[in-house]
């Protein structure tokens, strides 16, 4: 009998020491409200829609997902405090978010000391390059959309033209990695402006632009409000030279917010925007097409490039830890760079020690607004 209490007490203390809880737990940091909202709000709608897809079908491994979910606002000081809460306090494995370059960077410091993987849904280069250990992402670069654009321009004869940025984090290493880059196609930069987060008219940016008189198109590098500012602006001015915007206002709400004259714009996007024009033999179509339908049944609008964005950041996630066996930082971190082959709505990731995005330009699509939606740039 006293061996049995004994085993039983035993028993009792190691129940008593394991795991308070069983679910798996991932943090995220979005921007869901202020001028980032057009990112993060759909960003937040689809990790939210995923894990309950995930979880109702059995979770990952036996357990369920269980998702602390901040919002940042857009403010690079409140995503630090809240990415410090989802290590310190809500003990995460692993964390997705970041909607911005802004907040994305305030992430990355406190992921990497606390050797938690980190997966950021904001583009600039600087996220990955250098690679840090523990971070990863799963938008395309501001350098890649920037090749993206002068292909086309190229192809379509344009050698002189214009830049009007937005001095974000975002429109600034955007413009500064098309600038690195432009050269290799033969195109030189005529005019060059800039506009604020919160500026409200650039017309006087507009017309020093038009005064060139032989600038061919123009490209806008920017997210937000501002290429919507900038394109009604243009349209305004009466302005006839092709404009292009770059992956940051890939949704139907900038089209929304730029009205009619965002037809004929330019950029390059993904798969998701245009999920009913692939072809059947797309190896994108079946997981594209699966999220917007999920996401247009649940919110009652159009999925977004960057609620895509939010998708494959997850997806990796729960591959990574299906790969590794146990959802533990290290372990997912290491699966995560072996990522080999997932087709994501963005594109196929094929990650390495030197890659943390595994991406190339065939996943970018380019695109143009027609009739008032996207029609793909044959």
């Amino acid at each position: 009998m006293k061996f049995g209490l004994l085993g039983c007490a035993f028993a009792l203390t190691l129940g008593l020491a394991g795991p308070a809880s069983a679910d798996i737990k991932i943090g995220a940091s979005v921007s869901e409200t202020g001028p980032a909202s057009s990112l993060g709000d759909p960003e937040a709608k689809t990790l939210k829609l995923l894990v309950d897809e995930i979880n109702a079908a059995g979770g990952v491994l036996g357990q369920k997902i269980k998702l602390f979910l901040y919002d940042d606002g857009g403010d690079p000081n409140k995503a630090r405090t809240f990415a410090t809460r989802l290590v310190e306090d809500d003990e995460v494995v692993a964390i997705v978010g970041g909607s911005t370059t802004g907040t994305t960077m305030s992430i990355i410091s406190v992921a990497e000391n606390a050797k938690i993987p980190f997966i950021s849904l904001a583009g600039a280069i600087e996220i990955i390059d250098p690679v840090k250990p523990f971070v990863f992402k799963t938008p395309h670069t501001d350098r890649m959309a920037g090749r993206k654009i002068f292909e086309d321009m190229k192809a379509k004869g344009y050698s002189k033209i214009a830049l009007i940025s937005g001095s974000d984090g975002f429109g600034a290493s955007m413009r500064k990695q098309c600038l690195q880059v432009i050269g290799e196609f033969g195109i030189t930069v005529l005019a060059e402006e800039t506009y604020g987060p919160n500026d409200a008219d650039m017309t006087p940016q507009l017309t020093n632009i038009r005064s060139k008189g032989e600038v061919q198109a123009i490209l806008n590098p920017g997210f937000g409000q501002g290429p919507a500012i900038v394109t009604r602006n243009y349209g305004q001015l009466g302005i006839k030279t092709p404009l292009y915007q770059s992956h940051g206002v890939a949704s139907k709400s900038f089209i929304d917010l730029a009205g009619p004259a965002s037809e004929g714009v330019r950029l390059p996007g993904t798969a998701v925007l245009v999920a009913n024009l692939l072809p059947a033999n797309d190896p994108q179509r079946a997981v594209v097409s699966a999220y917007t339908t999920a996401y247009q049944a649940k919110f009652n609008q159009p999925a977004s490039t960057f609620g895509g964005y939010a998708h494959d950041g997850l997806r990796l996630l729960v591959d990574a830890i299906k790969r590794a066996g146990k959802a533990e930082p290290k372990a997912i971190r290491d699966a995560l760079e072996g990522t080999k082959g997932f087709v994501g709505v963005t594109g196929t990731f094929n990650m390495a020690a030197g890659d943390h995005l595994g991406l190339d330009l065939s996943a970018f699509r380019m695109l143009e607004i027609k009739g008032g939606n996207w029609a793909l740039v044959q």
